[in-house]
């Protein structure tokens, strides 16, 4: 079996924190995910999250204006350079210090950070090229009395403007000019949280946290010929790229946005159309045009703060971020609609289940809601919040769309995912809190062990009703699961260190317990249903063969899940093992391989056929710093006079918003360095559940980050064809007069020449086309059928193109059905093409 799972996705995290992006085109937003940034393809409806991985979590990004370079900074001011396209890191850089803003000049050759109250100004580094030092600063601008808060360049990328804390904003150039000063813009009350150009150049506009608008003009002196005499105007480019410079700018407007009770958190502007946008704390956003100040609209998107705001290129999407929630919206204004709308588990997510064709995945949270994720585009399609407590356990039914949840508030609920409903709740007798969950390989029966009776309970699905209580053990039950093989039985994993294999329906009602050494912690059944894997609190997993009851195989695990040493571990990383084990234990399909994780940041594949327990490989699910338990070795640079780690100093009392200022933890409660009543401020890293998919090419695992997916690296597909052609359109035309038309095709796509692609399409003769169709490699079937569907649209031929059709959906239709939700963007032109000629034929 192939090991070399590659990361490819995060699934349950949207938005963690930082700025949001608009690719250049404006069909794309990148949002930051933890270390990681994600990329929204919003036209075809998928999300993709880039392999590279900051140290910390990202505070700001910044992306080319031809898209090609993204640059992302973490929390501590180390950056990386990054090829977008390819997703490959060209560069580490270290600013020294926290980044609040960074961008690209308009003209893409310079980048300016913001650096504590200076600014510095870098040369962009070639991406085509690979440097020791690519980065060379340009010049460093000082000026400001506080922390500059962002940067915005003027069009002709020779000025850039910077607002900070201390109330000002300031005209910097690029460039010394003679007798030139930086403009100091003063007036406001509060922190100008940024200012921006107006398209033509004569207007200046700067906001402040207060909510104040301030237009800025050109002064109307009544006598000043002297200041534009000594510039003589040698073309009107120079004239006109010289005037700001030469402004004497004044207020020439106030305006305020009159929110109550509320700050400005986040703004931008799209100089085009003069749209303001503004983002405030209670989770309102505005859009103002601008210079009249006219509201647009007010529209409230979240119950948090917006922390983020993006405009793509044309103006016409919003995308918004809110960083306590972990939402991302896109809205389009003139529409009033939602192009996106995403939101991730409030905290951890607890559990997750893949549906019997691998299509999507379901996850259980804390915040007691569960999401259904398409593995294809990455986006939650629905989410169910009836669940008043933690989810603890999720599982789809083996046939048809029936999803269980299983919680702590004492009910297991079953789902409709046709109609997205909840059409059976089960209880018990008394009030219990529900720790896992079964399915019956049959969907009939559906049983959850409890955490405080130590009772297994079953319903019928059909009727609802409590068929029987299954009672034995003297611990909490932590895990369940049915023979897979349908011989009607159900093992139970319990804290009393046993595991029981119960006959459920069978007359005798037979128990047979099995004991361990330690609490079982999980327990998978082999797909085959005759062997069972359970992991236990001492870090074994130990294998029984069902049909002997004996047991067959242990593996020592603690070795190999030990790692990471926590910021308050008394203990080094090799040494602390004690309370390292597996918590959550999936078989692959084929029952060769069995995937664990546990409360450590590794993920461990072991092969177990034929009595072995050979360990094939170790991936990390994260490197990042931010979270407690990915260092091997403590930083003795952290650690300061006092002898305390500065990362356990709760640091939320020096927040520059007063709500998160605020102290609401109890008095007197406070313990060490972190405070006992609140919720623990550093995350760890670690996997609260795997699962493999059923296709068996990918696997998931809950994580401290959310849903992240490793699959089988499918970027190089086998294509067939002969490449030692000169593939030029004159070889193309050749092969086609030779009649190889489907060579000929394969060619034309391979150039990717829509004149000739239509040449080699309209030459092949009816009879041939189920031919070349059935031969013609997969790769190239939806690039086919989105031309046929253009074409369909403005031809006269319309018998030649459903003929197309009809044949590539009978030929291809198993495998386009089943990968549907990628292909929609193409289904949905096939689709308009079809009933456009549908309603043309109707009129005759």
């Amino acid at each position: 079996m192939k090991a070399n799972y590659k990361f490819s996705n995060i699934c349950g995290t949207v938005y963690r924190q930082g700025n949001v992006l608009f690719t250049s085109d404006g069909n794309s937003l990148l949002s930051p995910v933890g270390n990681r940034v994600s990329v929204f393809d919003l036209v075809n409806n998928k999300s993709s999250t880039c392999a590279f991985e900051n140290r910390k979590n990202i505070a700001a990004i910044a992306l080319s204006p031809d898209s090609n370079v993204l640059v992302s900074v973490d929390q501590d001011g180390r950056a990386l350079l990054v090829n977008l396209r390819r997703g490959v890191v060209f560069h580490h850089f270290n600013f020294k210090k926290p980044v609040k803003d960074i961008k690209f000049s308009p003209d893409g050759k310079y980048i300016a950070v913001t650096h504590d109250s200076h600014v510095q100004v870098w040369k962009t580094p070639n991406h085509l090229v690979r440097e020791f030092a690519p980065f060379i600063l340009h010049r460093t601008y000082t000026g400001h009395h506080d922390e500059v808060l962002s940067i915005q360049w003027s069009p002709d990328s020779r000025y850039f403007l910077t607002t900070s804390r201390d109330m000002t904003a300031r005209l910097f150039t690029l460039d010394p000019l003679d007798g030139f000063r930086p403009k100091t813009f003063a007036g406001h009350k509060d922190a100008v949280l940024s200012a921006y150009f107006s398209e033509d150049g004569t207007s200046i506009y700067t906001v402040s946290r207060d909510g104040a608008v301030f237009t800025w003009k050109e002064k109307e002196s009544k006598v000043d010929p002297n200041n534009d005499d000594p510039m003589p105007s040698s073309s009107s480019e120079n004239s006109l790229g010289n005037r700001i410079a030469n402004t004497r700018w004044g207020v020439h407007k106030r305006n305020y946005f009159n929110q109550p009770n509320t700050k400005v958190v986040c703004t931008t502007f799209h100089p085009a159309s003069n749209l303001l946008v503004v983002g405030f704390s209670t989770g309102i956003f505005g859009l103002w045009e601008m210079p009249v100040f006219s509201n647009i609209h007010t529209l409230s998107i979240s119950q948090e703060k917006i922390s983020s705001v993006a405009i793509n290129p044309s103006g016409e999407w919003l995308a918004f971020g809110a960083k306590k929630l972990g939402q991302l919206l896109v809205w389009e204004w003139q529409s009033e609609s939602y192009v996106l709308k995403q939101q991730g588990h409030y905290y951890d997510m607890n559990t997750l289940s893949y549906a019997p064709d691998g299509q999507t995945i379901a996850t259980g949270g804390d915040d007691g809601k569960i999401k259904v994720w398409s593995t294809h585009s990455g986006f939650s399609f629905v989410t169910f919040a009836e669940h008043s407590a933690p989810i603890s356990a999720v599982s789809f039914a083996k046939h048809g769309s029936v999803l269980f949840s299983a919680s702590l508030d004492g009910t297991v609920r079953a789902y409709d995912l046709i109609r997205y409903r909840n059409f059976r709740t089960f209880t018990s007798p008394s009030p219990v809190q529900f720790s896992c969950l079964a399915v019956d390989p049959s969907g009939e029966v559906v049983a959850a062990g409890s955490t405080d009776s130590f009772e297994v309970f079953l319903w019928s699905v059909q009727t609802g009703k409590l068929l029987d209580v299954l009672v034995g053990h003297e611990g909490p039950v932590c895990s369940l699961a049915f023979s897979p093989s349908g011989v009607n039985q159900l093992v139970s994993g319990s804290w009393d260190k046993t595991v029981r294999i119960w006959s459920v329906f069978g007359r005798s009602r037979a128990v047979e317990p099995l004991s361990l050494t330690s609490d079982v912690l999980a327990l998978a059944f082999r797909p085959d249903g005759n062997e069972l894997a359970v992991s236990t609190l001492d870090g074994q997993i130990t294998f029984f063969s069902i049909q002997e009851s004996k047991q067959t195989n242990v593996i020592d695990c603690r070795k190999d899940i030990s790692g990471g040493r926590k910021a308050d571990d008394r203990v080094s990383a090799v040494n602390n093992s004690s309370g390292k084990a597996f918590n959550s234990l999936a078989y692959t399909a084929d029952g060769g391989c069995l995937i664990a994780g546990g409360n450590s940041k590794y993920v461990v594949l072991y092969d177990v056929r034929e009595g072995e327990g050979v360990m094939v490989k170790k991936f990390q699910i994260s490197e990042n710093l931010s979270l407690d338990g990915t260092e091997e070795f403590l930083d003795s640079r952290k650690v300061n006079d006092a002898g305390i780690n500065t990362d356990l100093i709760d640091t939320r009392g020096d927040e520059s918003d007063l709500e998160d200022r605020l102290d609401l933890s109890l008095p007197g409660a406070s313990r060490g360095a972190g405070d006992m009543s609140i919720r623990r401020y550093r995350q760890e890293a670690r996997t609260k559940c795997v699962r493999f998919s059923p296709t068996g090419r990918a696997w998931a695992a809950a994580s401290t980050e959310g849903l992240l997916i490793y699959s089988l690296d499918d970027s190089v597909t086998f294509d067939p064809f002969d490449l030692s052609i000169d593939l030029t359109p004159q070889s193309v035309l050749e092969v086609l007069v030779a009649r190889e038309y489907l060579k000929a095709l394969v060619m034309a796509f391979r150039l990717n020449e829509k004149p000739l692609i239509q040449r080699v399409y309209e030459t092949i003769p009816g009879g041939d086309i189920r031919l070349v169709v059935r031969q013609l490699p997969f790769i190239y079937v939806p690039l086919l059928l989105r031309f046929v569907g253009e074409h369909l649209e403005s031809t006269p031929h319309i018998e030649f193109d459903l003929i197309w059709i009809n044949t590539l959906l009978m030929s291809h239709g198993r495998v386009l059905k089943d990968k549907s939700g990628e292909y929609a963007s193409v289904f949905r032109i096939v689709q308009k093409a079809l009933s456009g000629s549908e309603q043309s034929i109707s009129k005759l």
